[in-house]
């Protein structure tokens, strides 16, 4: 047996975060059990999980401190309401047939405790740390997550502590705010007034870039941090340098020019998927969409079909929007864009565009907040899972 299982339950500083290994005495979890009661780390002293002195808890279970303990406080609660909630934990879950068709004489379990420097409430500690434990035990036994689960869930939720969302575009269809001004003062008003929407993305346009730079994308992040945010830097040449500085500006995508050679095409995209970033081919004035996705051996994320401001009083072209994603090999996001208004957007969406990419109609509104929503409200989309409760993961 090896299982492995996690667990955060709580909030505030008295918050627990279990890491928690069971497996066979005589395995390796056992041999690790066996090093770390007699290899001892100062502040990292591992104890025995017992329910009250004298009396051990079963599966026999090491409680190990993950956050170095400073002075008699933590060691009183580390040695106290930690402890008694762990062993508490372990007793209840054999008594509730958690172990069921395991032999807890022959297992242990090694659990690695989060106790916060600032913590101060034992109750809440005990509480805390008692509903991790199970939590974790049950889901080490478990498998969990399945691979299903996990897939589902990922891009979800924030990271608890992080403190801010690394956005994915997993539910289009998506509204792409393009910001191509090169005043920051208005910039910042815009990004201000655009109202909060997980199906709102910001594009750091051409000349926005141009005028300030990569850094550009730092200060639309002290505005907006969990923002998606494309730098469109319409790449032509040196593709991977240009692609890994996007990345390294912590854009969440990059965009390369359609007219670039198949090799610039190619670098940059193999870049942007090392970096974890989303590439993007313009294609704007490229004759045939299709033709350049099928000559690429790394096929990109999203592909713009793109009308320029200088050609807006033609007609929009979507083209075959479906040939364009059978030649992606199926997974493949379509943004339309060019002089695009409220009523193009169902349009373009039957067209099957998976992004909306609009500048001008909304940031130069006199009500920028109003222009987004209007949009967003053709785009009939509920934001993502906003009547969910998260009680377990």
């Amino acid at each position: 047996m090896y299982c492995i299982g996690e667990a955060l339950v709580g909030d505030g500083p008295e918050l627990a975060h279990m890491d928690l290994v069971i497996g066979d005495k005589e395995g390796p979890v056992g041999a690790a059990f066996a090093n770390a009661v007699s290899q001892l780390s100062a502040g990292h002293t591992p104890l025995l999980a017992v329910i009250r002195p004298n009396l051990l808890t079963k599966p026999v279970t090491l409680v190990i401190p993950k956050v170095t303990l400073k002075g008699v406080k933590q060691v009183n609660q580390m040695f106290g309401p930690v402890q008694a909630a762990v062993s508490k934990a372990v007793a209840d879950c054999l008594e509730e047939g958690v172990f069921k068709g395991v032999d807890v004489e022959k297992v242990v379990i090694l659990a690695s405790a989060f106790l916060h420097p600032d913590a101060r409430d034992y109750n809440k500690i005990y509480r805390f740390n008692y509903g991790a434990t199970k939590l974790a035990i049950r889901r080490a036994l478990d498998n969990f997550p399945d691979t299903q689960t996990l897939i589902y869930e990922k891009d979800r939720q924030a990271h608890a502590i992080m403190g801010f969302k690394v956005q994915r575009l997993w539910d289009p269809p998506y509204l792409q705010v393009a910001i191509d001004l090169v005043d920051m003062k208005r910039v910042e008003e815009v990004l201000t007034a655009l109202p909060d929407n997980d199906h709102l993305t910001i594009e750091a346009g051409t000349p926005l870039i141009k005028k300030f730079g990569l850094s550009v994308i730092s200060e639309i992040r002290k505005v907006r941090p969990s923002a998606f945010i494309i730098a469109d830097m319409k790449i032509l040449d040196t593709g991977n340098l240009e692609a890994r500085m996007a990345a390294d500006a912590s854009a969440d995508a990059v965009v390369i020019s359609g007219l670039a050679p198949v090799q610039t095409l190619e670098k940059a995209i193999t870049e942007a998927k090392k970096t974890g970033i989303y590439s993007i081919i313009d294609m704007l004035n490229v004759p045939d969409p299709v033709k350049v996705i099928k000559s690429l051996a790394a096929k990109p994320d999203i592909v713009e079909l793109h009308r320029a401001i200088d050609a807006e009083a033609s007609n929009h072209g979507w083209g075959d929007i479906a040939a364009l994603k059978k030649a992606a090999g199926g997974k493949l996001l379509v943004a339309t864009a060019g002089g695009i208004r409220v009523p193009v957007v169902k349009t373009a969406l039957k067209a099957g565009a998976d992004i909306v990419v609009v500048g001008r109609a909304i940031t130069a509104s006199r009500d920028v907040r109003h222009a987004a929503e209007e949009f967003l409200e053709e785009m009939s989309k509920e934001e993502i899972d906003q009547f969910r409760v998260m009680t377990d993961f």
